[in-house]
């Protein structure tokens, strides 16, 4: 009993239960609309393991979301909610575009210079709204909000600009080949690979995808989050703010720099899941949008359902990735609507607000587990003190 209350009480145990809850749950608001639940898991599941190009399109489309959502749990580690992802994503997506545009080199130096473009860019425009944080306290929830509908706007005007909008579409030229983190882009249109693709079915399954390095980006960037976080004396100080801003500024900590610089990094990660979409995918530019792409807002939902941790963003964005890449099966399978796969996510995600409650249960579990051993070892020192003790 004392074990499964300790397994209760661990923070992973709580996001566990909340999703098979949310799932749960999501059940029995298909079975009410009219479908049969068990099918549409049947088509979720078929939709991320039923072909290797549904697992490729998966891990293309969970990139970005580990990337937004490490950048909004590194914030909120500080205490400040990056709800301006998204901006920060839009304009290192544009950064990336322009400068792939305008300069080709060759890939060993071009796609690390569309990658800086987009991190510089985030990261400058994160660190503006850390500036307006620390400089005239206005918050950040308000000015990311005003900052990412500036960063659309921005970003489709620049796109319908001469030399920029490529002539007949409604976004810009794409940038160089030489910019792109796709594998083997150039050997794949060659008549060997169309021999090896179809000698191998797996592989050239997956080699027709999306599918690109950027992954390895996010995993690293995950990891490298969390040291920063855990194990270094400026992570120590991100988070001595984020617990109590009042503690750390008595202790000499520069709560206002910190700010500045924790919203530059975040925004910078942001910045380059934008550059890493440019470089990664098709069509590798950017495009004009009347609404968000949503990577960026998505990363708050990662970042939640992780617990706000960078390691547990990994785990959150596939989830989230699979369920928004296989939750199409569930449409054109059964017949459900695709807003079905939105409330399954809602779902989740509102249950994992409610996580607290199993460390409530496990804390009542665990004091009527001690009041039981209590009462135990009373009734034993009753039986020893009424018996007859020997001679």
């Amino acid at each position: 009993m004392t074990k499964f209350i300790t397994i209760l009480k661990k923070p992973v145990t709580g996001t566990l239960i909340s999703i098979f809850f949310g799932f749960i749950l999501a059940g029995v608001i298909l079975a009410f609309a009219g479908y049969n639940p068990f099918s549409a898991f049947h088509a979720l599941i078929t939709g991320i393991i039923g072909r290797p190009k549904y697992l490729a399109n998966i891990v293309v489309k969970s990139t970005p979301l580990i990337l937004t959502g490490v950048s909004v749990a590194f914030a909120y580690k500080m205490g400040l909610f990056n709800i301006g992802a998204e901006g920060q994503y839009i304009v290192g997506a544009l950064a990336a575009n322009l400068v792939g545009i305008f300069v080709n080199l060759p890939a060993v130096l071009e796609i690390p210079l569309v990658i800086a473009a987009g991190v510089a860019a985030g990261a400058l425009y994160g660190a503006l709204v850390g500036w307006l944080k620390a400089r005239f306290k206005i918050h950040e929830v308000i000015s990311g909000i005003m900052l990412n509908w500036i960063a659309l706007y921005f970003s489709n005007w620049v796109i319908s600009l001469e030399g920029i909008s490529k002539p007949n579409t409604s976004g810009a030229y794409p940038i160089f080949s030489s910019g792109w983190t796709t594998f083997l882009p150039e050997w794949k249109s060659t008549e060997a690979a169309a021999d090896f693709m179809t000698n191998h079915p797996y592989l050239g399954d997956v080699l027709r995808t999306d599918f690109n390095g950027g992954f390895i980006f996010a995993i690293a960037l995950a990891i490298i989050a969390s040291f920063v976080l855990y194990r270094t004396t400026k992570g120590y100080q991100l988070r001595a703010v984020g617990d109590n801003t009042d503690a750390a500024e008595f202790a000499g900590i520069d709560v206002k720099k910190n700010i500045i610089h924790t919203m530059l990094i975040s925004g910078a990660m942001a910045g380059l899941a934008g550059a890493l979409n440019i470089a990664g995918n098709a069509p590798h530019a950017v495009m004009q949008l009347a609404a968000f792409e949503g990577n960026g807002l998505n990363g708050l939902s990662v970042a939640f359902i992780a617990d706000g941790s960078p390691l547990g963003c990994i785990f959150s964005g596939f989830l989230f990735g699979g369920l928004l890449y296989a939750g199409q099966s569930i449409q054109y399978m059964i017949g459900a609507p695709s807003e079905i796969i939105s409330i399954l996510i809602g779902t989740i995600v509102f249950l994992v607000a409610l996580k607290d409650v199993v460390i409530v249960l496990a804390n009542k579990l665990e004091a009527r587990e001690i009041l039981k051993n209590k009462n135990n070892t009373q009734d034993k020192d009753k039986q020893v003190k009424g018996g007859v003790q020997p001679c």
